[in-house]
């Protein structure tokens, strides 16, 4: 653990000058305020502290964001320090930086996901009123990950992949790669420790082979470069980083021996002149391998990064990775945003800057758009894929960059520009070739959208993009739709039935019913009243029992005759139940219908719902209600006029509910009974099991289980992730 002078004296480095009292003011008040409190890995909280102040000084950060990693926890119980105290001793900035990451975790939720949503929700707003409460909350993270081996395995299984899955990537699109590669090992070490553990192991065997091909290769590429009269230069030599060794062993399915390149080289010199210069030299010297030269100098990636990549195959016929950059450059690279921090010093930016954070305001609002996605796994499932590393840079005839994930489409590319593009895109040409929406985009693509004021999006656009912006957009498009679709049905059914009682939509607004109608049915407005009339939610027989004078309703019942033998979702709301009644049902009943009682229910195979799913129910002609998920793709291609809302029976023993699970792993002996005691470890059930081996020796394994709700899901999911060879288990 570093010492509060340790902490000074790296603060010193990067500035000089500074008068550091404020910081150890900072720690005597940390002493006494943090004194007998701990972490949830039992070290003291003090210790934390210092720790996430010495990461944040290894960052080069400024004063004011160091003090506020030693005084994070302040605000927090058990401490509760008052923020105007905070602010009063420390400064407004200090008090307002502790603010807000004491914001992002001080949340509880019932659900694990619910509460994981909550807080990226929280750091979103905080990311967009100042970045440097994000990079606390990085170096937060990274200490609790460095201090994980104290606390349960659930909590570092836990951590673990929420660290993988957000906070690596949050590290990688702020630039600072050394904090992502830490964290990704970090986290690589507990979610897959024999993997991690084997790996390590037959790495530290080769250890003196690469130092020995390492020194080899630099007294090369020094001669070299002395002959071309570079002489100001470094070459650095660094194994690759485990996680980064273990996905290109697992996407390519091939053993430790045949990745080529673990080791990175890279060659640090004065301009970009130079820059380009060495890589000449290294093509000229070295066989280059084909599709791998990247040129991150002429086009910088959004976090500011500049580099030039390639990869050539060396001495004795080894596969070398090599980036070729300026000190600059290198600077960048390894501190990210920090190297940056003019902006917040009063200084003028320049223009990588601005660009870096112009990159940054895009990616919270591209994130920030995600907030319509109420569902908590959707929502964090979108978040994950904004965050997806990018690798492909696409550009627009004008010649500006998108950046978009790999296999991107045409209408991701459409929507990175504008909404409205990607709203009415109609087609494409990459580099002057027309091409379907489906075609697959490729680095260096110049990609022109030919869009059509017809053209508008529809369901079949969702499994062509990658990007959660892409997605989101043609999902709102379709919900709008279908409102404006059911509000013109509802009110073309209201028009024509109320003809029939000799009545009118603006007769019945006229009648001054409609304000207690509209309470009674939990509608807004008449809008929200006739889409629901549209979706078949309401009849206009029960809007007429409700808004019409005594008089008028016996006119109204007896003018619209006696109902036909098959009745839609609201005439048997109307019909069986008296108005704002909602049952409840029995205790073997695991479904509610909104009003009605006595329905036979059935859960859809094609979907599978469980409690905690949103679900929607069909009316099938005398088959009673099927439940379908909501977005069942089955579902939203059924007759509207026959939706009826439906909710789980929340508190009520409701029994085991069947779920598709799939599963990939290696294909090794014992697999699959591993499976089954895991299942069964958990209180889940097995239905029925089919595994066949792939081409590339992978064991693909679908179930069908038995859970009781969707957070006794998770905890099978979880568990069978943890098998040996397990890399995906997940829902189908």
């Amino acid at each position: 653990m570093p010492e509060i002078e340790d902490v000074i004296e790296r603060v010193q480095e990067h500035l000089p000058g500074e008068n550091l009292d404020i910081l150890r003011r900072a720690f005597e008040f940390a002493e006494q305020i943090y004194t007998g409190n701990h972490r949830l890995s039992g070290l003291p909280y003090l210790d934390h502290a210092l720790s996430v102040a010495d990461i944040l000084a290894r960052l080069k950060l400024d004063l004011n964001t160091i003090v506020a990693g030693l005084l994070h926890g302040a605000l927090k119980e058990p401490v509760s320090v008052p923020e105007k105290e905070l602010a009063k001793k420390f400064g407004k900035d200090v008090a307002s930086i502790v603010r807000g990451v004491t914001k992002i975790t001080s949340v509880n939720f019932d659900s694990r996901l619910a509460f994981q949503a909550e807080n990226i929700r929280r750091m979103l707003l905080a990311m967009s009123d100042d970045i440097r409460v994000l990079v606390l909350k990085l170096a937060d993270c990274l200490h609790d990950m460095q201090s994980l081996h104290h606390v349960a395995p659930e909590k570092q299984q836990e951590f673990s992949h929420e660290t993988m899955d957000l906070y690596a990537p949050l590290a990688s699109r702020l630039g600072i790669d050394w904090v992502k590669r830490e964290l990704e090992d970090l986290a690589f070490s507990y979610i897959h420790p024999e993997e991690y553990q084997d790996l390590q192991s037959r790495m530290k065997t080769s250890l003196l082979d690469r130092e020995q091909y390492v020194e080899a290769v630099k007294e090369i590429l020094t001669a070299k470069l002395k002959e071309q009269d570079i002489t100001e230069f470094r070459i650095l030599g660094r194994p690759k980083h485990l996680y980064s060794i273990y996905k290109k062993l697992v996407a390519q399915n091939i053993p430790l021996e045949k990745v080529y390149d673990k080791v990175a080289f890279r060659i640090i010199v004065n301009s970009d002149r130079e820059c380009y210069e060495v890589l000449g030299l290294l093509h000229d010297l070295w066989l280059p391998v084909s599709g791998r030269f990247k040129d991150f100098v002429s086009t910088p990636k959004s976090n500011g990064y500049r580099s030039l990549h390639t990869t050539v195959v060396g001495p004795h016929g080894e596969f070398m990775e090599v980036q070729i950059r300026t000190e600059t450059m290198d600077q960048v690279a390894n501190e990210g945003i920090a190297a940056h921090w003019a902006y917040k010093e009063g200084k003028a930016i320049n223009s990588d800057d601005a660009q870096l954070f112009k990159g940054l305001s895009q990616l919270v609002q591209s994130i920030q758009d995600l907030q319509e996605l109420k569902d908590p796994a959707e929502f964090l499932e979108a978040v994950k894929g904004e965050l997806r590393e990018v690798e492909i840079y696409a550009l627009t005839p004008n010649g500006e960059i998108k950046e978009l994930p790999l296999d991107s489409t045409p209408i991701d590319f459409a929507y990175a520009i504008h909404t409205a593009v990607g709203d009415h895109c109609a087609g494409a040409k990459i580099n002057g070739r027309i091409v379907p929406l489906k075609h697959l985009l490729k680095s260096g693509d110049m990609v022109e959208i030919i869009t059509a004021s017809s053209q508008k999006p529809n369901r079949g656009w969702l499994p062509l993009v990658r990007t959660s912006r892409a997605k989101s957009r043609i999902r709102h498009w379709l919900k709008k739709e279908e409102q404006e679709r059911t509000l013109k049905v509802g009110t073309e059914v209201c028009e024509r039935e109320l003809r029939k009682r000799n009545l009118s939509l603006k007769k019945i607004t006229r009648s001054g019913h409609l304000k207690e109608v509209l309470k009674s049915f939990s509608c807004n407005n008449l809008d929200d009243l006739l889409r629901k009339v549209g979706t078949g939610k309401i009849t206009v027989t029960a809007i007429v029992n409700r808004m019409q004078p005594e008089e008028l309703r016996s006119d109204g019942a007896s003018a619209a005759g006696g109902g036909g033998p098959e009745l839609k979702a609201g005439e048997v709301v109307t019909a069986q139940t008296a108005p704002g009644r909602r049952k409840t049902a029995k205790r073997s009943q695991a479904i509610v219908i909104d009003g009605v009682d006595d329905m036979m229910v059935k859960i859809s195979k094609c979907c599978m719902p469980v409690p905690g799913d949103d679900i929607i129910g069909f009316i099938s002609s005398g088959r009673g209600i099927s439940v379908h998920k909501a977005g069942c793709v089955n579902f939203l291609a059924t007759d509207p006029e026959r939706h009826i809302e439906v909710s789980w029976n929340d508190g009520t023993e409701v029994g085991l509910h069947q779920v598709k699970v799939l599963m990939v792993a290696q294909n090794q002996r014992g697999l699959i009974a591993g499976v089954s005691n895991t299942i069964s470890e958990v209180d889940a059930n097995i239905v029925s099991m089919e595994a066949h081996t792939s081409s590339d020796n992978l064991a693909i394994v679908n179930l069908v289980i038995e859970v009781d709700n969707l957070d006794h899901l998770a905890r099978v999911l979880l568990k069978l992730r943890r098998i040996p060879g397990v890399t995906e288990a997940r829902r189908k």
